[in-house]
Formats: structure tokens, sequence, C-alpha cells
């Protein structure tokens, strides 16, 4: 269940429907259901973008479904320390708690809502784990994981970081109020999120009604991925059929249309999506592990920088803190 919601959203700003006479609705070009695989110390993941063309993704690079899990008293996971360089990570937590810790002395805490956005540019090391109190007791755990792409300009920028509350997400609804959105980051239709980005994109959760449509204007220069979280539907100008752990990769145009089956199962009495936009950089990309660059000799550097110990070391242990937006940067 989202944390982060309302008890009447027809109080909320409206996204405009694109003009009723419009035939710019995007079509879709590929629609990939997730293999599910394990991360770290092996929470277990589903694997959003495998099997699609670097081109159709740009600027997005990778993006892990983190559970949905419902752990028991000490199985909850993290990962251990590892680096980054040349992209940004977006972690949003959905139900749970995840606690983070860097090379450079930063931390925090994020939970149901909560997104964790770690600009990694020219690299750090960092953790990402349960909190004791969590791995005692056991708990729901859901979240997401994306990495957007630097341009070249930004790839050895400083590394950085933005909390972002829950509560701080835009609130949105469609015409008819059918549609809850979360605006995490970008603009939609006039209206900004509060995530801070180095390239254009959006990024979004929508809960649409039972039965309901969601017909959202779209940049024409961005590209359109449509992410399945929970429940069952159609999307694009053809209304091909999705459900849970799938992706559909749009085509051109302006404008999106998402419509709800009229019945959902009882897990999941909703349709809750993902959505990701943005002008794409257009750039070589050199991806490999960790690390994401241009060349493959910049991936070569990242990897002797990061044994020779310049992305950072690990700090002597492990202490307790707290999350917000007074932390120091990561």
């Amino acid at each position: 269940m989202p944390a982060v919601t309302v008890d009447d959203v027809l109080v909320l700003p409206r996204v405009p429907a694109p003009d009723p006479a419009t035939t710019a609705y995007r079509d879709v070009r590929r629609i990939i259901t997730a293999p599910a695989g394990y991360e770290g110390e092996g929470f277990p993941v589903r694997r959003a973008f495998a099997g699609v063309p670097v081109d159709e993704l740009d600027p997005f690079i990778h993006l892990d479904q983190m559970g949905e899990v419902e752990y028991a008293p000490g199985e909850p996971k993290g990962t251990a320390w590892h680096p980054h360089r040349g992209f940004e990570t977006v972690t949003y937590m959905i139900d749970g708690i995840f606690d983070h810790q860097d090379s450079n002395g930063g931390g925090g805490t994020i939970t149901n809502g909560d997104t964790q956005w770690m600009t990694a540019g020219a690299g750090i090391l960092h953790i990402e784990a349960p909190p004791e109190h969590l791995v005692a007791s056991g708990g729901l755990f859901h979240g997401l994981q994306l990495w957007v792409n630097l341009p070249r300009a930004k790839k050895l920028s400083p590394p950085r970081y933005q909390d972002i509350r829950g509560s701080a997400a835009t609130l949105l609804t469609n015409p008819d109020g059918g549609a809850l959105i979360r605006l995490i980051a970008g603009e939609l239709a006039g209206h900004e999120g509060p995530g801070s980005t180095h390239t254009p994109i959006t990024i979004a959760h929508v809960t649409l009604e039972p039965g309901g449509r969601l017909d959202l204007p779209w940049r024409a220069d961005y590209n359109a991925l449509v992410y399945v979280l929970a429940g069952t539907g159609t999307v694009g100008a053809r209304r091909h059929r999705l459900h849970t752990g799938q992706l559909a990769v749009h085509g051109p145009g302006a404008a999106l249309r998402i419509e709800a089956d009229p019945t959902q199962d009882s897990r999941t009495p909703k349709l809750e999506l993902y959505l990701m936009g943005g002008e794409p950089i257009r750039e070589p990309v050199a991806h490999y592990g960790p690390f994401v660059m241009n060349t493959r000799a910049e991936l070569l550097q990242a990897f002797e920088d990061y044994q020779a110990g310049r992305l950072g070391t690990v700090p002597a242990e492990r202490v307790p803190h707290t999350g917000g937006s007074d932390d120091p940067p990561r």
C-alpha cells in the first residue's frame, strides 16, 4: 500500500487531459517482463530494463524493483560496501526502511514514500541496509532503484545527495479524480517535482482506480517508460495488455494513455505505475558493474581508481544515523 496518499484527491491540482482531437497518443514499441534475481546480500529484485536497447532507455540505465517481500525476523538484507561513478541512483522506498552510509561521512534513513537521490559523479563508496531493529522484527520491504546517466560534462562532478521526503512530492490528479500522481522529479503539465535533476527528466508514481483512464500530456522530446508495480490494465494507443512486473517502452508522440482493468485482485486493488521519461543524452555509453562512463578507457580508469582507494575508503565502523535534509553531501 503506497504510504503517500490523500483522503480526497479532488482537492488536488488537475493535470489537464490532452486535446480530445489529438492523434499524438504514443504507441508501445515493446513490452518487457522483468526477470527475477537477487541483489546485494540476497534481497529479491525484478530487473525491469532487461533486454531493452540502450537507445530506447536513454538517459536511464537500469531499474530494479526491490521486493515486494514480507521478511520474517532475521531475514531483511541489504548490500555490501560498493562503488559508483558516472551516474545517479534514485532509490524510492514504497514500504519499509533503508539506511544508507557513504565514504564521505554522510548517511540517512529513507522510509515509506521517501526518495534518496545520490549523484555518484566522480565516485563514492556506499552501503544500503535495513536498520538493526527491522532485521530483528522483520517486515514489509518494497522499493525501486533507478539509475540515471550523467552527460559527459558532469560525469566527474562532486558527489551529492538529495533526501526527498514523501511529504515533499507534488501531488496531482487527472480531470475526473481517478488517478493520484506523485511527481517526484521534473515537470508535468506545468507542475514541478521536488527532485533536482542534472538532465531533463520526469519521474512519477501513479495510482489509478479500477476502470479508470489516465490521458497524460508528455513532452514529445522525452522518451516514455511505464513500469507496473502492481495490478493490470492496458497502455498505449492500441491498448496493449500490461500486468505486474512489466515495462512498456513507448514510441514517439505527445501524450500517454493508460487504463486500469475494472477488476483488480484483492491484494492489489488498484493499478500502481512508475512513470519515467527524459531527454536523451545521445552520447556513447560504456557500462560495466557499478560504473557508467563514455569509453572503455574511462571504465578501466574507474576500476583502477577504485582499487587505488581514490573513490574513498570504508569507514572503520558503521555508526547509527538518522536521515534528513541537513545530512552532509554524500
